[in-house]
């Protein structure tokens, strides 16, 4: 069932991420980690259909996304830069395969770290955050999504690697065998993947070659 919403607020928390809140249907469920099917209510623009991740939780009175914008493309994220307050945004199916089973690590790519947004604030609000760990890869420090939030809340837990950069106190580089390896303890029995196909196919390469099982990795279908 299709609901058309409208925009209560945007703004960018990062020069190229936007933080998009809008009225939350009464009908509209979904699971921290999920996404929905979504299109701008402009002429033109409707039938562009995009998914994105709710970054908000089920229980709160709105809905939240955080969407990093690709200009470049010419496509739905350049389009939601010019969005405004009263603006409207279609929403389509929810779906998605991510949700949290118990401990274990996070291995984001850039916008892939969407999906954990939701599911870090709900174990914070249930004080559950235990010894989950974070390893998220960006080109840069200016690329990392609510580094502060993530730094507050997970402490040394929360684990940068930049590709393009080379930083005290972040790793530099690529997500490799050893780094899992390294940051991996007996508490880390699950592992959550989000980000682009061909970084997740590779990590699943190396996580199993650490002799981690299928069935303890939690990750959208390709």
């Amino acid at each position: 069932m299709a609901h058309t919403v409208k925009i209560t607020s945007v703004e960018k928390i990062t020069p190229d991420v936007l933080r998009i809140v809008a009225e939350k249907p009464a009908t509209l469920t979904f699971k921290p980690g999920q996404a929905v099917d979504l299109s701008i209510n402009r002429v033109g623009w409707e039938k562009e259909i995009r998914p994105f991740t709710f970054t908000s939780l089920p229980d709160d009175n709105e809905i939240e996304f955080t969407i990093k914008s690709y200009p470049e493309h010419k496509g739905v994220t350049e389009q939601l830069q010019f969005l405004t307050k009263g603006d409207e945004l279609i929403l389509g199916d929810v779906f998605g395969d991510i949700s949290y089973k118990n401990e274990g690590i996070f291995i984001a790519g850039g916008a892939g770290i969407t999906p954990f947004i939701a599911i870090f604030k709900a174990l914070e609000k249930e004080n559950k955050i235990g010894n989950n760990k974070l390893l998220f890869a960006n080109k840069t420090r200016a690329d990392i999504i609510l580094e502060k939030e993530f730094d507050k809340l997970l402490g040394k837990n929360f684990i940068n690697i930049l590709s393009k950069e080379d930083i005290e106190g972040y790793e530099h580089g690529y997500i490799s065998e050893d780094l899992i390896k390294k940051y991996s303890d007996t508490s880390s029995k699950y592992f959550y993947l989000c980000g682009p196909e061909e970084m997740m196919k590779a990590i699943e390469k190396q996580l199993a070659s650490l002799g981690i099982s299928a069935d303890f990795i939690i990750k959208e279908g390709y």
